[in-house]
């Protein structure tokens, strides 16, 4: 799944997709059908790529990313995102087994299944992400390659007495009124 460019902005509902940055901010398009297009102001909104998101972990940190693949996986039924918490820590034991219980709470279960709910249909959420050697440009071999040579360096001339800058003399302010 390929969630680059798509951000949660602080204060505002919904999913946005990056487009650019200019000097007032960045330029961000709405995923719902709206289409709306805005431009949050960097000194003072937030933007959180959700492919940057991590969930608390009792070992290590669990990327989101990979907690909706596992929902994407899972055969049970994915509970309503307005579900109770009970049945929202259910849930997430199996597709989040290791999350740390204590720092995970029923809102950011409940943001998450609203995220993958929002995601699941767009093509972008089923998109593979580019792997390393797929974003790597390709570099055309040479055949044989000729080594430059470096083009020889002029002499550099020794001052003489009419190009020698005069030495300055170092003077100090006159004191005033004394």
């Amino acid at each position: 799944m390929n969630l680059r460019g798509i951000v949660s902005v602080s204060g505002r509902p919904g999913l946005f997709k990056l487009i650019g940055q200019n000097k007032a901010g960045y330029v961000l398009e709405s995923l719902d059908e709206q289409k709306l297009k805005i431009v949050a102001n960097i000194s003072n909104t937030k933007l959180a790529s959700l492919e940057d998101i991590t969930i608390y972990g009792e070992d290590d940190e669990l990327k989101l990313t990979d907690v909706f693949a596992n929902i994407a996986a899972t055969k049970t039924a994915i509970p309503d995102a307005k579900a109770d918490g009970n049945t929202l820590r259910k849930f997430f034991l199996e597709v989040a087994p290791n999350h740390d219980q204590e720092k995970v709470y029923a809102s950011d279960m409940k943001k998450i299944l609203t995220w993958y709910n929002f995601l699941k249909d767009m093509p972008l959420f089923t998109e593979a992400a580019p792997n390393a050697e797929e974003a790597a440009p390709k570099v055309e071999e040479k055949t044989e390659a000729k080594p430059k040579v470096a083009p020889k360096a002029k002499a550099a001339k020794a001052p003489t007495a009419k190009t020698a800058a005069p030495a300055k003399k170092a003077t100090m302010p006159a004191k005033r009124g004394a």
